[in-house]
């Protein structure tokens, strides 16, 4: 599998630091540290969540700022809006393995989940207006009959990209190439997860050639460009004050996005 530029905003001061947080990725990657900007890069083969666990085992806060080339993201929850709290919530992230050809890295993790196999599609629109009951069918420009990751282009939807596993604690941590998506070709579509597993067209029955016998979408977001390499210097929010550090303990809106925590 093709390594990925990660770039994180980590909270360090001097060599020391930096030391430290090379030692504790020295088996990710290829790494880059910027102790005077706060910035390090790796070009790894590892999910995100997994090089952010192991940066904050050295004491340091860490922030993901940038992802690959062109890249997408989806706030996965149950309604599709990123403004909701709902027992399920996650980030998918799809990066692009080069600029003109098909074929991109799915890096994601997703918690809330019963434990076990869940069906992960890309479906044809952006549109939570009803939650996952509006984002229409799996993405299938070609017309082809439902499938495998693993099948031709013509023997699978697009938007076909398998299940994912959920451990016990109901985390679902996972990242794979696929072949056939492009990242131009899913910004503004979503991305849903369902109750079971897809069964990839194989269930001989109708039903398994719609979608494998997944069943309900139980979680989705809309699939939106996000920061390349170098492209987000963000330290602070300008309108409520709130730090690049203690964003992700706040609400995304509301009134207690600006109360101390």
């Amino acid at each position: 599998m093709s390594g990925i530029k990660v770039e994180f905003s980590v909270q360090m001061r001097g060599e020391q630091c930096a030391e430290k947080i090379h030692n504790a990725l020295k088996d990710a990657g290829k790494i880059h540290i910027d102790a005077t900007e706060g910035r390090v890069t790796i070009e790894t083969k590892e999910p995100w969540c997994i090089l952010k666990e192991k940066i904050e085992s050295t004491g340091r806060k860490a922030v993901l700022v940038g992802f690959g080339g062109q890249s997408a993201v989806a706030i996965i929850n149950t309604t599709g809006s990123d403004v909701d709290r709902t027992p399920i919530q996650g980030v998918l992230r799809f990066s692009a393995l080069t600029r003109d050809q098909p074929g991109l890295v799915v890096d994601g993790v997703v918690d809330g989940l019963t434990p076990g196999l869940h069906g992960l599609h890309v479906h044809e629109a952006g549109d939570v207006s009803n939650g996952c009951a509006s984002i229409g069918g799996h993405y299938n420009p070609r017309d082809s009959p439902h499938g495998s990751p693993d099948n031709a282009p013509d023997e699978r939807h697009a938007g076909d990209l398998g299940n994912i596993r959920a451990d016990e604690d109901g985390r679902a941590t996972f990242r794979f190439v696929d072949p056939v998506l492009a990242v131009w070709d899913i910004i503004g579509r979503s991305v849903a997860i369902t109750a079971n597993a897809d069964d990839m067209g194989r269930g001989g029955n109708a039903q398994s050639h719609v979608d494998g016998n997944s069943g309900e979408r139980i979680a989705c977001g809309i699939i939106a460009r996000s920061a390349g390499i170098m492209e987000n210097f963000k330290k602070l929010c300008a309108c409520d004050g709130v730090t690049l550090w203690d964003e992700r303990y706040k609400p995304i809106a509301g009134a207690d996005r600006s109360q101390k925590l």
